[in-house]
């Protein structure tokens, strides 16, 4: 078993040697980057939530849900 285990921490080591000597602008090839607007993209997906009607069903659930643990508490 420690056999198995240690031939996964062989293999990190000239992984992580390798990508240590690469050069730095290697690192930022997969990388894209593009301007966020956390705010307008909470208030498109909350517009979203609501006219698709999935507010009533949370609702709904909600409530029931509520007179569902009052009923079956004591």
């Amino acid at each position: 078993m420690m056999a198995f285990i240690n031939s996964f921490s062989h293999s990190y080591d000239w992984m992580s040697q390798l990508l240590l000597k690469l050069p730095i602008n290697w690192t930022i090839v997969a990388q894209t980057l593009k301007q966020t607007d956390l705010v307008g993209d909470v208030q498109k997906s909350f517009a979203h939530f609501v006219a698709t009607g999935q507010i009533w069903a949370l609702l709904t659930g909600l409530i029931i849900g509520y007179l569902f643990r009052a009923m079956t508490t004591y």
